[in-house]
């Protein structure tokens, strides 16, 4: 199927993309602030550049778009048109995103990966489950990696 969208209108969709300060960023930092955790945001010290670091907890913490890291969930949809440009793209953001949590766990810190469809869709999680399981993580020691999102999670 063709594109419905002219170029132009393709690119002003595209260029109102934000990186940071999404919606499902902001909902997991008032959420974890609100229960009495603080973080730096976007620390460039740190392979990756995690969304959130909780230095107290040596943590770093990313919120990844399903789309754009490559998730393959119901809301990871490969676009119709220039199949090979972004099977290409986001097969690329996937690895990168992975070299950065190697790197990350090599070095002593733990990390937090929190999908959009824990938030998101059908299956989404509750946000205060969400919000209660992420938290516990972050305060404990062990393990070294959590990864929440609908697809290890329970059909409900």
């Amino acid at each position: 199927m063709a594109d419905v969208l002219t170029a132009k209108q393709r690119q002003l969709n595209m260029s109102r993309i934000r990186s940071r300060d999404t919606k499902p960023e902001m909902l997991i930092r008032c959420g974890l602030h609100a229960r009495g955790l603080r973080y730096r945001l976007y620390d460039r010290t740190l392979p990756g550049r995690p969304d959130l670091v909780f230095p107290r907890y040596r943590t770093a913490a990313f919120i990844h778009g399903c789309f754009w890291h490559f998730h393959r969930c119901a809301l990871s949809k490969l676009p119709e048109t220039r199949k090979d440009f972004w099977r290409q793209k986001l097969e690329l953001n996937e690895a990168r995103d992975q070299k950065a949590i190697s790197d990350l766990l090599a070095a002593g810190w733990r990390v937090l990966v929190i999908w959009e469809c824990a938030l998101r869709g059908q299956q989404r999680m509750s946000q205060i489950d969400l919000l209660d399981r992420a938290s516990r993580f972050i305060r404990d020691t062990e393990p070294a990696m959590l990864i929440i999102s609908s697809l290890n999670e329970p059909s409900t």
